[in-house]
């Protein structure tokens, strides 16, 4: 068994603690600022031993070298092509790869579209629903924006995300739920998922709390980047009902930059 606690960094970032709950290790997920993942680990009285790296930008690597530093981490893990991007990187992952902390082990999937060297880490249930940490390749309603990758990119990474199983946890980099689920009302008006979702997201905020985890069929049903085949949406953005869905992702992705 295994455990997962969002810590929320600078303005609106999320580092996760993942904690294995028959050895008391752990591993923190993308710590962008060191004060408060060293707080959320010692309040949790777990040994850390490793850091797991989703891409290589400062707001999610920023606080590596620190953590490392204060609990004595020796295995930080990115992606091979971000050597020299990732401060620390003791590890250079490839697809398939695993990384295991106490009896928790995630697979490693290579997500490029963010950037050209995103990664996901996805750890199975064992007891629990399993869970996938997407950094900013995969929001919950959206997708990151185009930074280094193309629209196919984008669209091959949506396509893993979306073969995992249903009730697969998402922890991604951000709290952009709310805006994100704006723009799906905007371009999917009548999916009356979308509405139930913005309410309930509207009710979590209002609460204080994360809109973390939420679930791959979830996302399925709300979030336009893995419905590059709607109708609607095509209608909305003019896209070729014909049209390729890495064209239809790249229109999307274009409007939701101006949205």
């Amino acid at each position: 068994m295994f455990r997962v606690e969002p810590i929320a960094c600078l303005k609106d970032n999320y580092a996760y603690l993942v904690v294995c709950e028959a050895t008391h290790e752990a591993a923190i997920v993308d710590p962008s600022e060191a004060p408060p993942v060293i707080a959320a680990v010692e309040r949790a009285g777990v040994k850390l031993v490793a850091i797991w790296n989703t891409h290589h930008h400062l707001d999610h690597v920023g606080g590596n070298e620190a953590v490392a530093a204060r609990f004595g981490v020796k295995e930080v893990c990115g992606f091979a092509t971000d050597e020299g991007r990732i401060p620390g990187q003791t590890r250079f992952l490839e697809t398939g790869d695993t990384v295991t902390v106490g009896k928790v082990t995630a697979t490693i999937t290579h997500v490029p579209g963010h950037t050209l060297g995103a990664i996901a880490y996805f750890v199975k249930g064992d007891g629990a629903p399993p869970a996938v940490f997407t950094g900013d390749t995969l929001f919950l309603a959206g997708c990151g924006r185009l930074f280094e990758g193309t629209p196919a990119q984008m669209q091959t990474s949506m396509a893993f995300f979306a073969s995992l199983p249903g009730d697969t946890r998402v922890f991604c980099g951000h709290e952009y739920t709310q805006a994100n689920l704006r723009f799906a009302a905007h371009v999917e008006p009548s999916n009356a998922d979308i509405a139930t979702a913005a309410k309930a997201a509207e009710r979590t905020r209002g609460e204080g709390t994360p809109t973390v985890p939420g679930t791959i069929a979830h996302e399925l049903a709300t979030n336009p980047f893995m419905r590059v085949r709607s109708p609607e949406i095509r209608r909305t953005l003019g896209v070729a009902a014909g049209a390729s869905d890495a064209d239809a992702l790249g229109a999307i992705r274009s409007a939701k930059d101006s949205f």
